[in-house]
């Protein structure tokens, strides 16, 4: 369902998380704020059979590490306080959403309160391992897609098979989306899906998702979380 990564993480101990300058934070909290007016102004269809929220202020990790080396896992699995998924194209849910991405790297999505702190403490536990801690927030935005049409809108520009069967929940795959690259999770069986997407391209493919909503169209909403 994705491609892989490179095997070799090439660092001989944990990376010190990098923070976002303020120039990239800026710019990411202005894309996600436009978001949000664009959001707050569209006009919800009478009888929309599609929801998509946007989840505003989320923070993302980048964590690379040998899921061979038992140590470095549970280390990061302590500070998490959930299993890491070392099964390709899952995730695990606890206070955190942990998406595998390939052999030796995963996306941690979590709320802003407590990010920092978080991506302090992670580089601290894996510190002597070969592994990494990046604070990615700059580069994401997640969207929550769903309702009765959710799975037949998003296979209008997805060529993954997201029958139940096939893509159930708990399940994930970096795959195309229109013509963005995205983050795809099924969540349950609803359905609804978690939609992570490059900041750059967020805007086009809200947009995007309104125009194969219809008809009968969809809802808009935006779920800040602190």
């Amino acid at each position: 369902m994705s491609e892989t990564s490179d095997p070799k993480i090439g660092a001989s101990m944990t990376e010190t998380a990098k923070r976002r300058s303020p120039a990239a934070r800026a710019a990411s909290d202005g894309r996600t704020t436009a978001l949000e007016r664009h959001f707050a102004s569209a006009k919800p269809a009478a009888e929309a059979r599609v929801e998509i929220c946007l989840l505003s202020g989320r923070r993302y990790l980048n964590v690379r590490l040998d899921p061979l080396d038992g140590r470095a896992v549970e280390a990061a699995e302590r500070v998490l306080d959930q299993p890491m998924p070392l099964i390709a194209n899952t995730f695990t849910t606890g206070d955190h959403r942990i998406f595998w991405l390939g052999p030796n790297e995963w996306l941690i999505e979590t709320a802003v309160k407590g990010a920092a702190g978080l991506g302090g403490e992670l580089t601290g536990a894996l510190d002597g391992f070969h592994a990494a801690v990046n604070d990615v927030s700059g580069a994401h935005v997640a969207l929550r897609v769903g309702g009765a049409d959710a799975r037949t809108v998003l296979a209008k520009g997805c060529t993954l098979d997201l029958h139940p069967r096939e893509f159930g929940p708990g399940q994930c795959a970096r795959t195309g989306l229109a013509k963005a690259t995205v983050l795809l999770g099924a969540l349950d069986r609803s359905p609804t899906y978690t939609i992570i997407v490059g900041s750059s391209f967020a805007d086009y493919l809200c947009r995007w998702l309104a125009q194969a909503a219809r008809p009968p169209g969809m809802s808009f909403s935006v779920l800040r979380e602190t």
